[in-house]
């Protein structure tokens, strides 16, 4: 595993190998700072999963990756792409960027197959033969073929979430963000959400998920990174995470979360 790279505050990240390059990263809401000085590299392909205890600053962090927050201080790099307050370079991230919310956010007035289409139609100028042919593609792989025709209210909330990372697949993003999108969800209905995300991690998609379902992390993250008070504070991966870290408040944390290490054991189809 790469060891974390820290440079000092706003110096601009390297591109290469790095999906996403984060140095010196501020952001504050009025007088509350929510991030102090993150720097974070991921490789491509490379699997993160972000957690910690609630209000430290992980969905923030997620969200300036693509533009949805702005940032005081430091620099964010998409595929070499440095992220500005401008709308064009947002535009530049957000075509390499796919995310999925706790809340799915699909449109309720349009079919699974309209909201999977819109947003390639729209934003990348496809035809509509090329976007549904690319939408039916994705609702395959996330086992919603049939329901294309289905508005958001005739499905599950598992379905819809599914239905959610199908519509950000069809964006072909180079980078997946995951802001704990299996939270608002009946129990019975995580599992079917956290395989999908198994097998696209399978398929060698960067992500970065803000999740508290450990046994995914275990399962799944080529690291793990935890955060408090809106900063790192350590990044390790899984096996030396929960198994040997020395850190009082990563203990303690792990010991609040209900059965840390069996939450989700994935079954032998989403391995296979």
């Amino acid at each position: 595993m790469r060891k974390e790279m820290h440079r000092p505050p706003g110096e601009a990240p390297e591109s290469g190998t790095d999906a996403v390059a984060i140095a010196g990263l501020s952001k504050s809401f009025g007088d509350v700072k929510v991030l102090h000085d993150i720097d974070l590299r991921i490789g491509k392909g490379e699997r993160i999963v972000i957690c910690g205890p609630s209000g430290s600053g992980k969905s923030t962090l997620i969200r300036c990756i693509n533009g949805l927050e702005s940032h005081e201080s430091g620099a964010i790099q998409v595929n070499g792409h440095s992220l500005g307050d401008d709308r064009k370079s947002k535009l530049t991230i957000r075509k390499d960027v796919g995310m999925v919310f706790q809340h799915f956010n699909l449109y309720p007035h349009l079919t699974v197959l309209r909201n999977c289409t819109l947003s390639p139609i729209k934003a990348l100028g496809m035809n509509k033969r090329e976007a549904e042919e690319i939408a039916q593609h994705y609702l395959m792989k996330v086992k919603l073929s049939g329901h294309e025709h289905k508005l958001p209210s005739q499905l599950s909330g598992g379905q819809q979430q599914r239905v959610a990372i199908a519509r950000a697949l069809c964006m072909r993003p180079k980078v997946m963000l995951f802001d704990e999108p299996t939270s608002a969800l009946d129990p019975e209905l995580v599992r079917e959400v956290l395989e999908t995300m198994l097998e696209l991690a399978g398929e060698g998609m960067t992500m970065l998920c803000v999740t508290h379902e450990m046994g995914f992390a275990k399962a799944v993250a080529d690291r793990v990174v935890f955060m408090d008070g809106g900063r790192i504070i350590e990044v390790a991966p899984p096996e030396e995470f929960f198994r040997s870290t020395t850190n009082r408040r990563i203990q303690s944390f792990l010991s609040h979360v209900a059965s840390p290490l069996e939450s989700f054991v994935p079954s032998k189809a989403a391995l296979a």
